[in-house]
C-alpha cells in the first residue's frame, strides 16, 4: 500500500489538503458560520413560497406540530444535502474563481432576495400520504432550487462547515416557518416584508463582498 502521509485520507488528496482536514475546528469561526446561517435564511425566508407552503399546510390539515416536525426533517435533508454540495466544491475546487463564484452567489441572492415569491400552484396540490409526510414530501420538493437552499450552498462553499452550517440553516428556516405555522396570514400582514427582504439583501451583498475581500 502506497504512503498516507501519516493522514490515511479515504479520498487521496495528497498531504496539503489531508492536513487541512485534519485541522480542529475554530470556534470562532463555527460559531460565525452558525450565527451567519441562522439569521440569512431566517430573514431570506419571510414571505419565501416555502414560507407560503407553511401557511398552506398549516390552513389545510390543522396540525400544527406534525407539520413543524415534517418541516424540520425536510429542511435537516435538504440542506444537509445542499451544505454537503457547498463544502465539498469548495474542498476540491479552492481556487480564486471558484472564491469569485461564490462572491458573485452572494451578490445574485442579495438581488433575489428583493424579488417577492409566491406559492407555485403545483406546490399546491397536495398528495394525500398523511400530515407528516405530505408536509416532508412537498417542504423538500419546493425548498429544491429555492433561494434559501442556493443560500445554503453558498454558505457551505463560504465556510466549509458541513454541521453548524446545516444546523444554522435549519433553525433559521424553523424560526421563520413556526410563527406562519400558528398564526397564519395573520402573519404576513404584519410583518414589513419589504424591509426584511432589504436587511436580508443586505446580509447576502456583505457576504460576497467579504468573500471577495478575503480569501477562503
Amino acid at each position: 500500500m502506497g504512503e498516507t502521509n501519516g493522514i490515511g485520507s479515504p479520498l487521496g488528496l495528497g498531504g496539503e489538503t489531508d492536513v487541512r482536514w485534519k485541522k480542529p475546528p475554530d470556534p470562532e469561526t463555527t460559531m460565525e458560520a452558525f450565527t451567519t446561517s441562522t439569521a440569512i435564511v431566517t430573514l431570506a425566508e419571510m414571505g419565501d413560497k416555502t414560507q407560503l407552503l407553511a401557511i398552506l399546510l398549516a390552513t389545510r390539515f390543522h396540525r400544527p406540530v406534525l407539520i413543524m416536525l415534517g418541516i424540520l426533517l425536510a429542511t435537516i435533508a435538504n440542506h444537509f444535502l445542499a451544505t454537503l454540495v457547498g463544502t465539498q466544491a469548495a474542498a476540491l475546487l479552492n481556487a480564486d474563481w471558484f472564491r469569485y463564484l461564490i462572491a458573485l452567489s452572494f451578490l445574485v441572492m442579495a438581488v433575489w432576495a428583493l424579488i417577492p415569491d409566491r406559492l407555485d400552484d403545483a406546490a399546491q396540490t397536495l398528495a394525500p400520504y398523511g400530515v407528516l409526510l405530505t408536509t416532508i414530501i412537498a417542504f423538500f420538493w419546493v425548498e429544491m432550487g429555492d433561494k434559501t437552499q442556493i443560500a445554503t450552498i453558498a454558505l457551505g462553499a463560504r465556510f466549509q462547515d458541513l454541521w453548524f452550517v446545516t444546523a444554522g440553516t435549519t433553525i433559521g428556516m424553523m424560526l421563520a416557518n413556526a410563527p406562519a405555522i400558528f398564526l397564519g396570514h395573520r402573519l404576513l400582514a404584519f410583518l414589513p416584508l419589504r424591509t426584511i427582504r432589504a436587511i436580508a439583501a443586505g446580509l447576502f451583498l456583505a457576504m460576497g463582498i467579504g468573500v471577495l475581500w478575503s480569501p477562503m
